[in-house]
């Protein structure tokens, strides 16, 4: 495993990858997760080998990406990945609701469910579940906080208080 710290807009994150591609991205405040992945004899902290990530995320932050190509090693039961697979199909500055996508991964009544894959999205950003947001447009959750998630979508111009296209990433 190969691992970088990273600080941005939003705060210092850590990122992880394998040789397949990026596994995780944490968000990582305090530092205290780079201090641990520092520990680990297994791991390799190496800025180059997550160079792309760091770029695409640069270019992200800096509102000239809007679309990532970076590798994925994403992890996770098969519910997840159809979750996480999904959230990808999201167009960079639109929103959609937890029951839109629990219908959009074929469990039209597992919104709640839903909410518990995006919580354990390991992807964050590049895997966006801040772009999903609850049926009554309020914020929901978020592993990096709410004033995060409003950060993200702000950045991308995202309009989230006002009603959403119905399924708009179909």
């Amino acid at each position: 495993m190969y691992f970088s710290s990273y600080d941005s807009l939003i705060g210092h994150m850590l990122l992880v990858g394998s040789e397949c591609g990026l596994r995780s991205i944490d968000f990582d405040y305090h530092k205290k997760k780079l201090a641990a992945a520092r520990q680990k004899p297994d791991w390799t902290e190496a800025d180059k080998a997550l160079g792309e990530v760091r770029h695409e995320l640069d270019q992200y932050f800096a509102g000239k990406l809007r679309d990532f190509r970076v590798s994925l090693d994403l992890r996770g039961t098969e519910f997840q990945l159809r979750c996480w697979n999904a959230l990808l199909q999201i167009p960079y500055g639109q929103t959609c609701s937890y029951a839109d996508l629990a219908r959009k991964v074929g469990s039209p009544r597992g919104f709640r469910a839903v909410g518990m894959a995006n919580h354990d999205n390991p992807v964050p950003i590049i895997v966006p579940c801040h772009r999903v947001i609850t049926s009554d447009h309020k914020l929901g959750g978020y592993g990096g906080g709410l004033d995060v998630k409003e950060k993200l979508l702000d950045l991308e111009g995202a309009i989230w208080r006002r009603p959403h296209p119905e399924l708009a990433f179909q």
